[in-house]
């Protein structure tokens, strides 16, 4: 993938450990945060050519945008980069969760984290979302992870951005519909939580069954 990525919040467990897989795949990637100096820090641990920088400045270096921030640092953070972010597809990973409640599906008046983001962001901004369903600490290692990614957006191509993401971090990326079906899968990560501690489950994943074929272009 030709194109660079900027990581929101790339100093927090899922998104250093997507940049990561990311940087190691051959992916330019900017770490953002809101201290340029612990980005920085980041960056040069994940090294590959990975640099950082403050939100604001890593969002306006790059061609795709990734917002990976807890639900409760939204809004502060799109409003720092939201400038920066227009004509550019962003990808956003937020989970609505609201601790101590985490195993309980808690979705926002919007109907889903991804379409508050839209809303946030404005029409100039082509927001996706995808990546809530899998475990930080399992993508943080080198070792295969078997889960799918259900990436959710209104314009096809754009998914595509996000899939194609997906599979440079060795995952299975799938087209998931449009922006509001971000629902499910957010809802979904605090059942997630909950048969990680019924179960003692390492992490636990989703995977879709059936053959799949490719879709129509």
């Amino acid at each position: 993938m030709d194109k660079t990525v900027a990581v929101i919040g790339g100093t927090g467990n899922l998104g250093a450990a997507l940049a990561r897989r990311w940087a190691s795949a051959g992916v330019k990637i900017v770490i953002g945060s809101r201290d340029g100096a612990r980005a920085q820090a980041s960056a040069a641990e994940i090294g590959h050519g990975a640099s950082g920088t403050d939100n604001a400045a890593a969002a306006a270096l790059a061609d795709i945008v990734v917002l990976a921030v807890p639900f409760a640092a939204q809004e502060g953070t799109i409003a720092d980069v939201r400038d920066a972010c227009a004509g550019k597809i962003v990808i956003d990973t937020t989970v609505p969760l609201n601790p101590p409640k985490v195993m309980r599906v808690q979705l926002p008046a919007e109907g889903c984290a991804a379409v508050r983001t839209q809303q946030l962001m404005g029409e100039a901004v082509t927001v996706i979302s995808g990546f809530h369903n899998v475990a930080a600490h399992k993508l943080a290692t080198e070792a295969d992870v078997a889960c799918d990614v259900l990436v959710f957006g209104d314009d096809k191509q754009a998914r595509a951005n996000g899939i194609a993401l997906a599979e440079k971090a060795g995952l299975r990326g799938l087209h998931g519909g449009a922006l509001v079906n971000s629902a499910a899968a957010e809802a979904l990560t605090s059942v997630l939580i909950f048969l990680n501690k019924t179960y003692k489950v390492d992490g636990a994943g989703i995977r879709i069954t059936g053959k799949l074929t490719a879709p129509e272009a």
